[in-house]
């Protein structure tokens, strides 16, 4: 393996990881940002009212884009696992 390989691996690890957990960083943040508004807009500061919302939205993105993820983790999968001779053999 030469140390192009083995970068060009990391980069696309890297990348399916970012595209793979950027759902979920979305919608935490939204959820985040629209419960922080209402928190200060009705100064109710009960620590549950910010994480029962971030659980749910994060269920809910695994529930729909769930499929979609598993698809991308898998392709990456076999694409490090097709390169395994040509890596072997450099």
């Amino acid at each position: 393996m030469t140390q192009q390989t083995a970068i060009e691996l990391a980069i696309h690890a890297m990348t399916t990881t970012m595209i793979v957990a950027a759902p979920f960083l979305l919608a935490g943040l939204v959820v985040g940002v629209l419960v922080s508004i209402f928190q200060a807009i009705t100064s109710i500061q009960e620590p549950t009212l910010s994480f029962v919302p971030k659980i749910l939205a994060v269920g809910a993105v695994i529930a729909v884009g769930g499929p979609w993820m598993l698809s991308q983790l898998i392709g990456y999968a076999h694409e490090v696992l097709l390169q395994i001779p040509t890596i072997g053999a450099g």
